[in-house]
């Protein structure tokens, strides 16, 4: 089979960061399930496993963690999907990626392809749904039902990928969203999205709040970059609020500053229930699946701003450049085998 991968960690100016490779087909056993891929989107994730270290693989290493395809074998214990079922999912970061034409995938994370969506339009859903689903109800405790219907949740950085469908979540479940951008493009992208109010981050938060009449928010959500808000977010969390954040800290931060408030921080990590077979693993199979009816039903909207061609090396090296340029607005994917 085709697929792109790495053999060495390097910057993404060298043709060498990503190369086109063939890989013997893989075989289900088990729980998986083996998906003919059509599309893939590109995340974050996907630069900081490539970014530049010593390391030499011995055999290509394929990243990719956002999907859609159509079932084309099922393990032996498989019970929630078969062969010829279109579906969709992020995968498990312990396991080869997805920038393959044939790809093995526990069928407990993956969903039913929504129907209203093209391939790249759902390949470019999973990942950042379920960071945001699971960021807002297991992390925050928010009710999806609208039990916290008015409750006030800052969105550090509404514009990338987590935050344009986190916006939507939000909204759905009854929340005023606070998200920040900085660029008129990405300001124009989270109102589009349904935010009721945009504030620079390029200047002091509690000024942007401030100009809205808040002091504090009831929840707050770090989609960007946990150390270098940790202070601000301390200052604005409201006493016994909650703080999700999904990026790991290069620096010590002071916990204590929240102690005073009684406030809560916790990570989100979408691979975890795939990283460690946690018993409600299952979950991501339902949140999946009711994301793909709300956007079939027209309550969610896709994040897919730009389309990069078909999967190769070349057009992922594009991706993967343009992410760590920092200037994207939306998902990024890409469609079709050249």
């Amino acid at each position: 089979m085709k697929a792109v991968g790495l053999t060495r960690y390097l910057p993404i100016q060298d043709p060498e960061a990503l190369v086109d490779v063939e890989l013997p087909d893989p075989e289900p056993s088990a729980r998986d399930l083996l998906v003919r891929v059509h599309a893939v989107a590109v995340n974050p994730v996907d630069t900081k496993v490539r970014s530049p270290k010593d390391k030499v693989e011995p055999s290509p290493r394929v990243l990719g963690w956002d999907a859609a395809g159509v079932v084309e074998a099922v393990g032996p214990d498989c019970t929630l999907f078969k062969v010829g079922d279109p579906v969709y999912y992020a995968g498990d970061i312990t396991r080869p990626g997805c920038n393959s034409q044939l790809h093995l995938v526990d069928e407990r994370i993956v969903g039913k392809k929504p129907s209203s969506l093209d391939w790249a339009e759902a390949a470019s859903i999973p990942l950042t749904a379920l960071t945001a689903w699971e960021s807002f109800q297991d992390r925050l405790g928010i009710d999806p039902t609208g039990d916290h219907a008015g409750r006030s949740l800052l969105i550090i950085g509404g514009g990338g990928g987590v935050g344009s469908i986190g916006i939507q979540l939000a909204k759905l479940w009854g929340l005023r969203v606070i998200a920040t951008a900085s660029r008129p493009e990405s300001e124009a992208w989270c109102r589009e999205l349904g935010a009721d109010h945009v504030i620079d981050h390029r200047k002091p938060l509690a000024e942007g709040l401030a100009a809205i009449g808040l002091q504090t928010v009831d929840f707050i959500a770090n989609f960007v970059d946990t150390a270098a808000y940790w202070d601000t977010m301390a200052d604005l969390i409201r006493p016994q609020g909650r703080i999700v954040g999904i990026v790991e800290t290069k620096t010590p931060v002071n916990v204590t500053r929240l102690q005073g408030k009684s406030a809560g921080f916790i990570f989100e990590m979408m691979f975890t229930r795939a990283m460690f077979k946690t018993e409600d693993m299952q979950a991501q199979h339902t949140i999946l699946d009711q994301v793909a009816d709300l956007l079939d039903t027209g309550r969610l909207r896709g994040t897919l701003r730009t389309r990069l061609g078909t999967i190769d090396a070349e057009n992922l090296r594009r991706a993967h450049a343009q992410l760590e340029s920092g200037h994207t607005a939306g998902k990024l994917a890409l469609e079709g085998w050249g």
